[in-house]
């Protein structure tokens, strides 16, 4: 049972240097620091560089025995305010 979480980004050490984005990746842990998921962001390159603040993913949360437990899919959409029947949504 969680009352809080706390999700800590991994940043690879490629990213770092070159400043160029890789597939994010996380670490869910309880309000004791220990990782009870890990989540792993999925898109294509050209989304994280031309869509980004937009950009189309799927997450995949699992648990420490590697058993997903949750995905969340976001497809890429419209951030306008003209087009209103196509806002983000998971």
């Amino acid at each position: 049972q969680l009352d809080q979480i706390i999700i800590h980004q991994q940043v690879e050490l490629l990213e770092a240097i070159l400043g160029t984005e890789t597939s994010s990746k996380y670490e869910i842990k309880n309000h004791l620091g220990q990782r009870v998921y890990f989540a792993v962001e999925e898109n294509g390159c050209f989304d994280r560089r031309l869509c980004s603040p937009i950009r189309s993913f799927t997450i995949r949360i699992a648990d420490n025995a590697g058993r997903e437990v949750i995905r969340v899919i976001r497809p890429l959409r419209c951030n306008s305010c003209c087009c209103p029947c196509f806002l983000q949504q998971v």
